[in-house]
Parts: structure tokens; C-alpha cells; sequence
């Protein structure tokens, strides 16, 4: 028997007893195989293997540590991986969940698509074939939406708006890419998508419209009505009281021609303050 085993076989042994003086009935191959979970990994992910990164050949505990490593000069295609190495017994091998020489899973969770192992499993991980790659969340609390091309919460099926493709953009605030990011993501009320952090962020500078499409991403009528108050209130000089402009609404997407009110331009198509001047409409003599 390889040094190896022998260091194996007295920890699994070892292991056996610890279970056995807690009262609980554990065989030998599942004491093998839960070896070691939950003490191994890096930030990322908790997981009893490294990856030997196919693009350059070095060894990093998973993808996002390589992509970090290497600062965005090259990243890792997580499918083209195809060596792995074992941190219990450093045995280098392909693809696998169990371990070749030691017997331990290097990831409770592990999926032969995405190369992917996690021992922390109360995230609940899935394989969505539709998006191509592993979720986390619990497969029951999601749908793939095929037209916005995403997995989305079970709590927006039939109750959000649609847009191409949506989650395959960069967050318009950090520019990260948002399909396969690490980060919570925020369908807005238009469809557009970003980060949670990076949504609170603008609300934090009062900023309440998409990025995107500007349209609001809250109810915004108790702002409205209050600007319907201040504007009431509020009588412009004389000289600007008769001065009309043409303004585009970000939220119904209609033009109108509206007094002017240094305080803001009403949509006559909707109740929105959410407009912007515009240059008059051309006519043909």
C-alpha cells in the first residue's frame, strides 16, 4: 500500500470512530466519500479538487480564482476543462466526481457539463440546459424564460417584461457580465436587468430610472402628484408663462407639446414628469 493510502486509510479510520462514538451508523465507502468536505476550497467555492486550467496550464482552486489571478488578460471556458486534481491525495486525473486513487467526492455537488464541484450544497445548485450552465437558488424557485434567455424566479413567470436576450448584457453600472455573474441580479420593471448592489446604489443617489430605457423602475405617481402640487404652486415669470416645448415621456414613449415649468414637463398622455425636451416635430409643406 502506496504512503498514500496508508495516510488515508488511518484518517477514514479515524473518521469511522469520531461517527461511531456520536452514535451514528456510517459505512466505510460513505465515510470515504464525505472525507474531507467543508474543510477545502478558496472563496469561491468549498470543494475538494483543484482545476488545472486548460488555457495555461497552472493549477488555481476554481475558474473565478484563474480569471482573478490573470486580471481579464485571459479567462477560462469552464467546459474545457479536463484535469483535475485531488486535495486529499493530490492524485491528478480527468474530470470526475470521485476521486481515482482516495475514493472522496472532491464535490457533493458536481456537474459533468460544467466541470463543476461545490460541497456546499445548501445553495442549491442546478444544471439549467436551457442556459447551459449550473444556477444556484434551488431548481423549483426558477423558470427559463427562453425569450429573455435566463433563468428568473418563479415569482416572475407571467409577470415581468420580456426583452431579447436580457440577461446576456453587462450591468449598465459595473459593466460586468450579468448571465453567468457570481452577483444577485434585479429584473427591472421594464426587463433590462443589473445588479442588485449596483441598483441600490443608484437609489442611493436618487437615481429612479433604467439606466437603459429611462423608464422608472418604481411607482413613481406620489412623485408625480407632489410636482402636480409644486407646479400649481409655483407661477413662472411672465415672460416664460406662454412658452411651449415638445417632450418625449420615457414611460409611454408618446410626444406632446406642454407649457414649460422650470419644475418639470407633464406627459398629457400619461401622468409622468419623466420626459425630456425635444426638437418640434418637422412638417411638410
Amino acid at each position: 500500500m502506496s504512503r498514500v493510502k496508508v495516510f488515508q486509510h488511518h484518517l477514514f479510520s479515524d473518521d469511522l470512530e469520531a461517527l461511531s462514538l456520536q452514535g451514528m451508523e456510517v459505512s466505510t465507502d460513505e465515510a470515504r466519500l464525505g472525507f474531507g468536505k467543508m474543510e477545502h476550497g478558496c472563496k469561491h467555492y468549498k470543494r475538494r479538487c483543484k482545476i488545472r486550467a486548460p488555457c495555461c496550464n497552472e493549477i488555481f482552486d476554481c475558474r473565478h480564482c484563474h480569471d482573478e489571478f490573470t486580471k481579464g488578460q485571459h479567462e477560462i471556458c469552464r467546459f474545457d476543462v479536463e484535469r483535475v486534481i485531488c486535495v486529499i491525495c493530490d492524485t491528478e486525473q480527468t474530470v470526475a466526481q470521485v476521486c481515482s486513487n482516495c475514493g472522496v467526492k472532491m464535490g457533493e455537488y458536481f456537474c459533468e457539463v460544467c466541470n463543476f464541484f461545490d460541497d456546499d450544497i445548501e445553495k442549491g445548485q442546478f444544471h439549467c440546459k436551457d442556459c447551459g450552465i449550473c444556477r444556484v437558488g434551488g431548481k423549483d424557485n426558477f423558470f427559463h424564460c427562453q425569450k429573455c434567455g435566463s433563468c428568473y424566479s418563479i415569482g416572475l413567470l407571467n409577470k415581468h417584461s420580456c426583452v431579447e436576450n436580457s440577461m446576456r448584457h453587462h450591468c449598465s453600472v459595473c459593466y460586468e457580465y450579468l448571465f453567468d455573474s457570481l452577483k444577485v441580479t434585479t429584473v427591472l420593471k421594464c426587463g433590462h436587468t443589473m445588479h442588485s448592489e449596483c441598483l441600490y446604489e443608484m437609489l442611493e443617489h436618487d437615481k429612479y430610472c433604467c439606466p437603459i430605457c429611462s423608464k422608472s423602475i418604481m411607482d413613481m405617481s406620489n412623485v408625480w402628484k407632489k410636482l402636480d402640487d409644486e407646479i400649481e404652486a409655483t407661477v413662472m415669470p411672465e415672460e416664460y408663462r406662454s412658452r411651449k416645448v415638445w417632450i418625449l415621456c420615457n414611460e409611454c414613449n408618446e410626444t406632446s407639446e406642454v407649457l414649460y415649468h422650470i419644475f418639470g414637463q407633464k406627459c398629457l398622455h400619461c401622468p409622468s414628469y419623466n420626459t425630456r425636451m425635444i426638437s418640434p416635430p418637422i412638417t411638410h409643406q
